[in-house]
C-alpha cells in the first residue's frame, strides 16, 4: 500500500513536471533535430564536394601525364572556381605550375603558385608553393625575392630544402660564407636515409672550401 502511495506521487509530481516544462522540452528535441539533419546534410554536401573535386583532379593529372594543356587548363580552372577550399584544388595548382614551369612558362607557374599562397588551407601545401615559387624567382634571377620567401616559417620536413635553395641563392649573390652556412644547416636537417640530397649538398659545400 505504501508503494502505491509512493507511486501514484511520483506520477503526480511528473505529471505536474511536464506541465510545467513540456512545451520547452518539446521545443528543445525539435531544435535538435533540426541541428542534427542540418549537421547531416552539412555532412553529405562536403563529402559530394570532395567527390567532384577528386574528379577534376584525376582529370587535371592525365592532362598533365599527356602533356594536354588545354585539358589541364579546363580542369585546374573548375577546380579553382568551383573548389577552392579543398585540397583537390591546391594540389591541382602545383601540378599545374610544374607544368608550366617546366616548359618554360614562368609567368604562368608563378601565378599558380601564388594562387596556393593566396587559398590553400594546408600550412603544408603553402609551404611547398612558397619553396617552389622561389625557385622559379631564382630563374628569374630575382635572388632578394626569393630570399624573402624562404625566410617564412615552414614546416620541419622543408627546412633542407629551403636551406639548399637559400645556399644556392647566396652563392650567386657571391657570400660564399653565408652560403656555406646554408649549406650546413641543409646537412643538419636533411634525413640520413636521404643521401642523394645529402651528397648533392656536400659536393656544394665542398666547392665552396668545406
Amino acid at each position: 500500500m505504501a508503494y502505491d502511495l509512493e507511486e501514484q506521487e511520483q506520477l503526480e509530481t511528473l505529471k505536474g513536471w511536464w506541465k510545467d516544462n513540456g512545451t520547452l522540452l518539446l521545443s528543445v528535441l525539435a531544435a535538435a533535430a533540426i541541428a542534427f539533419a542540418g549537421w547531416q546534410a552539412w555532412r553529405g554536401w562536403l563529402a559530394s564536394q570532395a567527390l567532384q573535386a577528386g574528379t577534376l583532379y584525376e582529370t587535371l593529372a592525365k592532362a598533365v601525364q599527356t602533356g594536354d594543356g588545354k585539358a589541364l587548363r579546363e580542369a585546374g580552372g573548375a577546380l579553382a572556381e568551383g573548389y577552392p577550399r579543398t585540397l583537390y584544388a591546391s594540389m591541382g595548382a602545383l601540378a599545374t605550375a610544374r607544368f608550366h614551369f617546366e616548359r618554360g612558362d614562368l609567368k604562368n607557374a608563378k601565378a599558380q603558385l601564388q594562387w596556393v599562397l593566396e587559398h590553400s588551407r594546408s600550412d603544408e601545401l603553402r609551404d611547398v608553393a612558397r619553396l617552389r615559387l622561389a625557385a622559379v624567382l631564382v630563374d628569374e634571377r630575382a635572388y632578394d625575392e626569393a630570399l624573402k620567401l624562404l625566410e617564412e616559417k615552414h614546416a620541419a620536413p622543408l627546412a633542407a630544402q629551403y636551406a639548399l635553395l637559400k645556399g644556392d641563392i647566396l652563392v650567386e649573390k657571391k657570400q660564399a660564407d653565408a652560403a656555406r652556412a646554408a649549406y650546413r644547416l641543409a646537412l643538419e636537417k636533411a634525413e640520413a636515409k636521404n643521401a642523394a640530397f645529402r651528397d648533392s649538398v656536400q659536393l656544394r659545400l665542398d666547392a665552396l672550401g668545406g
